[in-house]
């Protein structure tokens, strides 16, 4: 099927209240077009030097996700090049945030990206030290929002891994959410990916990427 076929599909799959994030990494300016015209919103990129080239290339509008990891030395033009970032893990990278934000004049809206699976080799904050440093990012910094949480999951293919992962992530993001701290709003839960979407949604997720879905298997 094509691009348009697969979004379409997928856009009447997708319950009301979910949002599909194009993940973007490795395709071409043409595809992401192709899957805007279809009725894509979001476009996540998790590189900063492929979403500069693809906004060149796009005359279409798109809320731009950074769905990697950030580095520090990146922030700079990850502000100018995004609208939300979903990979803040620490106090250093939002202080980076902060600064370059201000310098900017904007206010970044971030998830919280969560290491559900506890894996040594994955970016993100442990989900036992996720609150505390919800409360410092949002004590300390003005101009980073926090307005959800992140989750990748483990890579083992185990469904019930996964689930584990989603179920603790949806628990953590309903306490924070109750907490009531000032400034942070947990609207936005982005947790599954193509081969695990619909474990997200039944999990809680607001924000599902999609790569292989939309763009088909990548050549």
């Amino acid at each position: 099927m094509s691009i348009t076929d697969n979004v379409r599909k997928l856009l009447n799959r997708v319950p009301e209240g979910v949002r599909i994030v194009a993940a973007a990494k490795t395709r071409t300016a043409s595809e992401v077009r192709e899957a805007l015209d279809a009725g894509i919103t979001i476009v996540g990129e998790n590189y900063l030097q492929e979403a500069e080239a693809a906004q060149v290339d796009l005359d279409r509008p798109a809320e731009w996700h950074l769905i990697g990891h950030l580095q520090t030395n990146k922030v700079k033009k990850a502000v100018g090049l995004f609208d939300v970032i979903e990979t803040v893990d620490s106090v250093h990278l939002a202080a980076e945030l902060e600064k370059r934000c201000e310098q900017a004049g904007k206010v970044m809206p971030v998830l919280i990206e969560v290491n559900s699976g506890r894996e040594p080799s994955k970016t993100g904050v442990l989900p036992e030290e996720a609150g505390e440093l919800v409360r410092e990012i949002a004590e300390r910094f003005a101009r980073v929002r926090i307005t959800g949480l992140m989750t990748m999951g483990p890579l083992t293919g185990e469904p019930a891994d996964l689930r584990r992962c989603f179920k603790e992530t949806r628990r953590l993001f309903e306490e924070l959410g109750r907490a009531g701290i000032t400034g942070v709003t947990m609207r936005e839960l982005s947790m599954g990916m193509s081969d695990s979407w619909e474990a997200g949604i039944e999990e809680g997720a607001t924000l599902v990427r999609l790569g292989t879905l939309i763009f088909g298997p990548r050549i």
